[in-house]
């Protein structure tokens, strides 16, 4: 999840413990030092098949009987580490402490036997003759190195059912905090229990990463980073959607677009707990069925075996699987945006597929009566031509359902109908809210068409995975944004109500744009050639962007931590408020890049961005610095140790945007994320502070007003 913009500032920064370069809780840095041992063992143990398998007669040459004990020595202190880390992770839990010590006790012995049979040291000593080797006993060396592989690899499990345990407590601290927040009903509150819930976010965001970067099927894989990116984007909408109906309590619209976003953030918590433990929800169908590719593809795969074995399939089953890959396309063809052409030319090569199967079942039939040359040709022959058909017919469905992408998305690059909603939203006019409602509406409906045909010619499954996805994301998104203008709509004069319409569109926006590059890469697979992904044009390897995505995670949470502060302040005119807002939302379009969205195309644009944010930031310094000098000694005094803190940190961030790009694109983003998270820290302290500073100036000033008016009145007496 990535996880999001959420809030979490200042605190958020401190609140994730652990040692980690992400504040990667203590039981996850635990995992990552296991594999670390682990990847350290197993090559060490091949080391160790490769000299069991030496040959007896071999010279033991000195330099053989080093390496021997080399190879020992490396093993039994890699074993000694892992066997530290399994008692660490024992400790820290009880209920499995018992199968993990005994794990480790046996990969303890195992090494010590290794260390033992490899000791070459005395090998040339005359009392030397009756000591027990690698070279005298190679069963021994067997047997332990199958022990030392059998408890790392218990060990390993059971660190694993630790991970899976963290996250599901994770995910339920996570809920428990959510129904605390429906149920607010003062925003004092809810700024406190949200910073909370952000805290957990970035917590559950870091532990599902490093799940989502361990997965080995590429299909949980997908589900993991479609449920994980819902979550992110959700978080941000349920703070503006949460922070609308407090200030709109009575509007019903803004309970049903507040109500949305909770219901989608728990059923994308459930995903990620069914992706870790592995299990279904009932009725969960397997999305492979769907898919007319995936059909295509095991039917010719049937057909083709018959070369091998004419009695591999019946010849009812093969009419039966052609017969539903084929209803499917009716998908295609019964869909209204489909242009006559490709429709007439679907059916047609439908048909030929139908005429060349029953061709293929008489050949085969006679095939099975006789074994002649000319028969086998001729059932080559037939196989040849249906699977050739449905080659055909894939071209035609991808040609079909690429163009509808392609051309949908040019059609809605304006994003008119939401600039009409906006504006109909602030003017207050209800005709044109439903005039403009009903259109969004048959945009989404298309859209949400053309992500089913695309998740049938997507090719593999992650990508069908990725449509689904699209699909729900335009489908739950499209009702949301008409909840959030109505709302607006009522409430006019609403910044809340606004704000919150805002968000919900740039969801919108940014999934048109994710739906251009899944049809990039859709076209990639079909051509026959992977395709590199669009996002972070300046940053292509896919493990700089993972860290760069975790780097801004932290940076979204600050920027809505700092909306929180700024929402506050009476005056938002005030020059503080008025800084501290512009570097919010410069903060926000950096979070965006991190994610390969937003305005921020390349690094180039991200240098830009850098600069104008800290010289905005030396500028609150010094709006900061002027307002301190309306307080007392004390208060000024820790006001201005707050700007010393950010100045230099502004100074820092300017020098890192000046050095050249060169190879070094990854380390110049990574310094100025992480320049740019330590001041947005800063900044949610400084506005938080000076909000109360100002307030206690207010409360001094009133009972001033308060004592000079009782003055007046007794002199008067």
């Amino acid at each position: 999840m990535a996880a999001s913009p959420g809030p979490a500032g200042g605190a958020a920064a401190g609140a994730v413990h652990g040692s980690g370069p992400f504040g990667l809780a203590f039981d996850s840095g635990l995992e990552i030092k296991t594999r670390s041992v682990e990847q350290t063992l197993l090559p060490l143990v091949s080391q160790i098949t490769t000299l069991i398998n030496h040959k007896d007669n071999t010279k033991k040459s000195d330099k053989t009987l080093q390496a021997i004990q080399r190879v020992g020595q490396a093993v039994n202190l890699a074993v000694g580490r892992f066997v530290k880390v399994g008692e660490a992770i024992a400790n820290e839990n009880w209920d499995l402490k018992e199968e993990i010590n005994i794990a480790c006790i046996e990969a303890k012995q195992a090494g010590e036997t290794i260390a033992a049979l490899t000791d070459m040291s005395s090998l040339n000593r005359p009392e030397s003759d009756g000591q027990i080797t690698i070279f005298t006993d190679k069963t021994g060396v067997i047997k332990a190195a199958r022990l030392l592989l059998s408890s790392v690899t218990k060990v390993l499990l059971l660190a694993d059912r630790v991970v899976i345990k963290q996250i599901i407590r994770s995910r339920n601290k996570v809920l428990a905090t959510m129904e605390r927040l429906e149920k607010v009903n003062s925003f004092q509150e809810f700024v406190q229990i949200f910073s909370q819930f952000g805290n957990e976010m970035v917590e559950f965001a870091h532990l599902t990463g490093d799940r989502q970067n361990d997965l080995k099927d590429e299909k949980k894989k997908a589900k993991m980073a479609a449920a994980r990116a819902v979550l992110e984007k959700c978080t941000m909408m349920l703070l503006t959607a949460s922070k609308t109906c407090l200030r709109h309590p009575n509007c019903e619209s803004a309970h049903k677009n507040k109500e949305g976003v909770f219901d989608r953030m728990k059923v994308a918590l459930d995903k990620v707990i069914e992706i870790v433990t592995e299990c279904k929800t009932n009725g969960e169908t397997d999305i492979s069925s769907i898919s007319i590719f995936t059909g295509i593809k095991e039917f010719k795969m049937d057909i083709e075996t018959l070369r091998e074995n004419l009695y591999f399939q019946s010849k009812e089953t093969l009419s039966a699987m052609l017969d539903a890959l084929l209803e499917r396309t009716e998908d295609f063809t019964d869909c209204a945006y489909t242009s006559h052409e490709h429709r007439e030319r679907i059916l047609e090569l439908s048909a030929q597929a139908r005429m060349e199967l029953q061709q293929l079942i008489s050949v085969w039939i006679e095939a099975q009566r006789k074994k002649t040359k000319s028969i086998d040709e001729e059932l080559e022959l037939a196989i040849l031509k249906i699977s050739h058909s449905l080659n055909e017919l894939k071209k035609e469905l991808h040609s079909t359902a690429a163009q509808l992408a392609a051309d949908l998305v040019k059609y809605h690059a304006d994003h008119a109908v939401l600039k009409a909603l906006k504006l109909t939203g602030v003017e207050g006019n209800l005709e044109g809210l439903a005039e403009y409602a009903c259109k969004l509406s048959e945009q989404k409906e298309r859209l949400v068409e053309t992500c089913r045909l695309l998740r049938h010619v997507s090719g593999t499954e992650p990508l069908e995975i990725t449509c689904i996805h699209a699909e729900e994301t335009f489908q739950v998104t499209g009702q949301q944004i008409i909840s959030a203008a109505e709302t607006l709509t009522l409430h006019p004069s609403s910044k809340i109500a606004k704000e919150n319409l805002d968000v919900f569109c740039e969801a919108w926006e940014s999934q048109i744009s994710d739906m251009l590059t899944l049809l990039r890469e859709i076209n990639d697979v079909f051509e026959g050639r992977r395709g590199e992904k669009y996002g972070y044009l300046s940053l292509p390897k896919p493990m700089e962007q993972a860290k760069i995505a975790k780097l801004g995670l932290k940076l979204g949470l600050l920027t809505s931590d700092a909306n929180c502060e700024i929402e506050k302040w009476e005056d938002q005119e005030n020059e503080v408020v008025r800084y501290g807002r512009n570097m919010s939302s410069m903060a926000y379009s950096l979070y965006l890049f991190t994610r390969g969205e937003g305005p921020l195309k390349t690094s180039q644009d991200l240098i830009h961005q850098l600069e104008v944010f800290a010289e905005e930031g030396l500028k609150l310094a010094s709006s900061v610095q002027a307002f301190s000098k309306q307080l007392k000694d004390d208060d000024k005094l820790m006001l201005l140790l707050e700007i010393n803190k950010l100045v230099p940190l502004c100074h820092q961030l300017q020098a890192v945007t000046k050095i050249p790009l060169q190879n070094q694109v990854f380390l110049k983003v990574d310094k100025s994320i992480t320049k740019t998270r330590c001041i947005m820290a800063i900044l949610v302290q400084l506005l938080s502070f000076c909000y109360k500073l100002l307030k206690k100036i207010q409360m001094e000033n009133n009972r001033r007003v308060s004592v000079t008016n009782k003055d007046s009145v007794d002199g008067k007496t």
